[in-house]
């Protein structure tokens, strides 16, 4: 049961850690061993605090709803202080794992950078790429589902492609399509065609020919068929492969920047900061990729749950 009292003084206790960790010099586990005591009075304060906000968030209270997202939010932050005490604690190198007030402060710091590397990689290369690989593989398995000649064809490829990786791919669409973006770009379509080439297939052969055959009684049109009937039932497996897409369009983008590209982008970045040792910016980097990730991720699934509503496995999702 929530307890009120001592959820105050598991904060107090992780306040006082906080406090520690901003004053207190570089090494100071090392320094005075004593406080490896309240560090792990901490982790218990920790473990108790996301327990009692966890039953608070489950109770059927008008603070529920306000306790829930701060959950996953202070779980975040617990992660990020356990991170900057042991780095700043122990004394541990920064070439080897920077702290977060280092990461935020090379964040802060080079904005400029850090944009026309985003604007490079994912403006350009990852939507040029992923639309046109998802767009393309829709489009082709619309053909397949009517050809037994496409499928028997581009299956077995597809799990061909799927085995190649991607550094096997990326040196060669640098010296088809140059150094610039468009060679990310056409790496990110040969990543993302067959996802979304073999998910739409399956959705599209899920159809009850029961259905297909209840429109056709209706002299409906092939385009009708498409629209009202396969189209609603494809959606699902649509939404996996542009989610997986998502994510496979920018690391495929990075990663194809480490063989070749203007001095710009996200993995060129990351790959001459590492070898100049500054893992602040490498890190800040990562950052501003795993945002842009998750917001892309995040923003489909959203719009999943939007035009899905009536999709089983939604509404069996939102009454868990």
């Amino acid at each position: 049961m929530f307890n009120p009292i001592k959820t105050a003084i598991y904060i107090a206790f992780i306040a006082l850690q906080l406090g520690l960790v901003i004053t207190a010099d570089v090494g100071f586990y090392q320094q005075t061993s004593a406080l490896l005591l309240l560090w792990f009075a901490v982790i218990f304060a920790v473990t108790q605090l996301l327990n009692q906000l966890t039953l608070a968030s489950e109770q059927e209270t008008q603070y529920a709803k306000f306790i829930k997202p701060l959950v996953p939010a202070l779980f975040a932050f617990i992660l990020l202080l356990v991170w900057e005490s042991i780095v700043k604690g122990f004394a541990v190198s920064p070439i080897l794992l920077p702290t977060p007030s280092a990461i935020f402060g090379a964040l802060i710091s080079n904005i400029p950078t850090l944009w026309a590397d985003f604007k490079q990689t994912y403006l350009k290369a990852v939507l040029a790429g992923y639309i046109l690989g998802s767009l393309s593989g829709f489009i082709v398995a619309q053909w397949a589902v009517k050809s037994l000649f496409l499928r028997n064809g581009l299956l077995p490829l597809g799990n061909f492609m799927s085995a190649i990786p991607i550094v096997g791919i990326a040196p060669i669409m640098v010296m088809w399509f140059g150094f610039d973006w468009q060679s990310k770009a056409a790496v990110i379509v040969v990543m993302t065609f067959f996802p979304m080439f073999i998910n739409t297939l399956a959705g599209l052969q899920s159809v009850d020919p029961i259905h297909k055959d209840l429109m056709h009684t209706y002299a409906a049109k092939k385009s009708q068929i498409f629209l009202k009937c396969q189209l609603p039932q494809a959606l699902p497996f649509i939404f996996n492969a542009l989610k997986l897409n998502s994510t496979l369009a920018l690391i495929g983008a990075i990663v194809a920047e480490f063989f070749g590209t203007p001095i710009v982008g996200m993995g060129f970045r990351i790959s001459t900061e590492v070898g100049r040792m500054n893992m602040d910016m490498v890190w800040a980097t990562i950052v501003v990729a795993a945002i842009a990730g998750s917001l892309s991720y995040g923003a489909l699934a959203l719009l999943e749950k939007s035009l899905l509503f009536w999709h089983p496995s939604l509404r069996s999702g939102s009454k868990r």
